[in-house]
């Protein structure tokens, strides 16, 4: 999607990538310097066009505190010039801006497609939330071979062929994918695999797959298939139901009993597939149901995806908002941001009416290049379907509250047990990863009063540690599985980067409890990081298995106490102390697999620059293995074809670049 913006100094093409730098009217300077308030926004109105635009409001130390559309920029402006007749936060707010940027647009429907783009960018602390950024699956049949593929696709939609989605999950992909490979045996395996196969693989023999790769079907037959695949994805899997209907009675009346059985096989599958299918309208054809819940100051929105008469499964949001938004408000914020991020279908079925409907259609007509209907159902079968959301959402919801409550309650007794302050509101716990100090990976999980907050987990790799493939040349005294120097490696990193980009901790991502997986020695190694960045107010501990490791009988390690703390198998405490180290532990593994299979079949002079195939295997055949060319002089790596002196001086550089 492209949007065009115009101003006084040109015309602005916006994407959904918001551009790093927006531009403003004239890039206004707030009078009266650090000057805040009123005032200061006041300055602004001299200059000001009544426009439909969308407006920035800034604080200090240069964040963006709120992001903010009107039809009129100018009449919009001229109200927070008036703090007493707002509510209390937006009294805090406009006392915290410093200054504002404006970005003029031709309508109404592009500011709101431009402040959904620059609220997803910006977060701001005074906005309305979104915070769940994870893509959506899609189901790609390719175009871009003779024998298509069908497979589970996420990213951009740039190679060639049919995408049907989105799905809600990953689940509910794959369970479509295997109805597909049980009623029209399309394969899903790569090009490279299906051009190299000389015999059938195992899902042509548990009936999964036609075998085109080695001429099992011919390619009018498996484009027969492809094509009731689409009717099937388009919503006609009745009438393919049908077909096979008629094929399995032909097959029977000509004594084909095995074809016939294997058409009654597809025919269970759609049978399966439709089954299951908790709600499904024929009528209803691309369609978003949208509903939303309120309780205790949260809300739930729960969307459900019906694509081509199919429910693609539903998802279910937390947006963050004040205590004081209603529901209608926060689903128009919800709306704007949820489509920023995928094309909205042709319809959009809400609970609640939104307090400009016909702007947000207009705004959705733009982004998805065709009308866009939004309708709230009163009566008949989507009246029905919209409470059964309703009623997921209201569930869902009290299921978060319900955690959310018991996690305070743990995170209570966490604070009581180490004798903190307050009950922590960001936990970080890190854990190192490696096989005899091979490929080393840190990681750090993040828990909080909402749970684990996986969208801030991080994967360090180690670059001191180096792998033992190398000679001894390590980096700064490391050696080979060596955790202590792992683990300090990851908290500087970690920490260095918090004091340079949140010296002042305003940004929400200075934990308040540190814990480290590990005993005495970690914690000692905690601790000289700490004081090395000059780093206090954070609070750290280690956490290790009990006797003989038992999982169940920690001990916690904690910085001035003579012995470890030794928490009981069945208190609370030592439960979520469990959970969220083995969090940790799980993650960590998981980031050095992924690094590890990664490298297979890589060796290190994939990494010299200047060293391709062709050199690689002069090297490889000369010196025997990586190994050796790592240890050889620069001599002994000219004599070999195609190894200039220069380059062999560069290779030898790279492999001694510590030496």
């Amino acid at each position: 999607m492209v949007i065009c913006v115009s101003d006084d100094e040109g015309t602005l093409f916006l994407t959904d990538d918001t551009p790093e730098k927006m531009s403003s009217d004239d890039d206004l300077e707030a009078p009266g310097g650090p000057q805040s308030g009123a005032s200061v926004i006041g300055g602004y109105l001299k200059t000001l066009s009544g426009n439909p635009g969308v407006y920035r409001m800034i604080n200090g130390e240069g964040k963006v505190l709120y992001v903010g559309k009107a039809k009129s920029l100018k009449k919009r402006v001229a109200a927070y010039t008036h703090p007493e007749r707002q509510t209390v936060r937006i009294r805090r707010m406009i006392n915290e801006t410093v200054s504002m940027e404006f970005v003029t647009t031709h309508t109404e429907a592009e500011a709101l497609l431009l402040e959904s783009n620059l609220i997803k960018r910006y977060t701001p602390r005074y906005n309305i939330l979104l915070r769940d950024d994870k893509s959506f699956p899609f189901i790609l049949l390719t175009q871009d071979h003779e024998f298509p593929q069908i497979l589970k696709y996420r990213g951009a939609q740039n190679r060639a062929g049919e995408y049907f989605g989105p799905f809600a999950s990953v689940w509910a992909v794959n369970e479509t994918l295997a109805v597909l490979q049980r009623a029209f045996l399309l394969r899903t395996c790569a090009d490279s695999v299906f051009s190299n196969r000389t015999r059938p693989c195992l899902l042509h023999q548990i009936k999964r797959c036609s075998a085109p790769c080695v001429g099992k079907i011919s390619r009018r037959d498996y484009r027969d298939s492809v094509h009731h695949a689409q009717m099937f994805l388009t919503g006609d899997s009745q009438q393919i139901q049908k077909r096979f209907a008629q094929y399995m009675q032909g097959a029977s009346d000509n004594l084909e009993f095995e074809l016939a059985a294997q058409y009654r096989d597809r025919i269970r599958a759609l049978t399966r597939v439709q089954a299951h299918q908790d709600i499904n309208l024929s009528k209803l054809k691309d369609s978003d149901v949208i509903a939303v819940h309120q309780a205790g100051g949260a809300t739930c929105v729960q969307v459900f995806f019906f694509r081509s008469g199919a429910n693609f499964g539903n998802r279910s949001y937390f947006p963050s908002h004040a205590k004081e938004e209603d529901a209608a408000t926060v689903l128009e914020a919800f709306i704007g941001q949820f489509y920023a991020r995928i094309l909205p279908p042709a319809r959009i079925l809400l609970s609640e009416d939104l307090p400009n409907r016909d702007l947000v259609a207009r705004a959705l007509a733009v982004r998805a290049d065709r009308q866009v209907d939004i309708s709230i159902p009163k009566r008949g079968d989507r009246r029905k379907l919209m409470v059964h959301a309703i009623s997921n959402a209201r569930e869902a919801l009290t299921r978060r509250l319900a955690e959310s409550a018991s996690q305070r309650k743990l995170l209570d007794g966490l604070a009581a047990r180490f004798g903190l302050d307050a009950a922590p509101a960001r936990i970080e716990v890190y854990d190192n990863s490696h096989i005899s100090g091979s490929r080393p990976v840190g990681a750090m999980i993040v828990a909080g009063p909402e749970g684990f907050i996986r969208n801030a987990y991080r994967k360090f790799n180690i670059k001191g540690a180096r792998d033992t493939t190398v000679p001894e040349n390590d980096k700064e005294g490391f050696n080979p599985g060596d955790d202590y120097a792992m683990m300090k490696e990851v908290l500087t990193r970690r920490f260095s980067r918090a004091l340079r980009e949140d010296p002042d901790r305003t940004g929400g991502q200075w934990p308040d409890l540190v814990l480290l997986d590990g005993g005495k020695g970690q914690l000692g190694i905690g601790l000289a990081v700490f004081e090395e960045l000059g780093i206090d107010g954070v609070d750290l501990a280690a956490i290790a298995k009990g006797p003989d490791r038992d999982a169940g009988r920690e001990r916690i390690f904690q910085p001035g106490a003579a012995n470890p703390i030794s928490l009981q198998p069945r208190d609370p405490v030592s439960y979520f102390l469990q959970r969220i180290r083995d969090e940790a532990h799980r993650f960590a593994i998981g980031a050095h697999r992924g690094r590890r299979n990664k490298a297979v079949g890589r060796s290190m002079l994939d990494e010299v620059p200047g060293v391709g195939a062709r050199r690689k295997k002069a090297l490889l055949h000369h010196f025997g293995d990586p190994q050796s060319v790592a240890q050889a002089g620069k001599l002994d790596l000219e004599a070999v074809d195609g190894i200039s002196s220069s380059l062999a001086g560069k290779i030898y550089d790279w492999f001694h670049a510590d030496g």
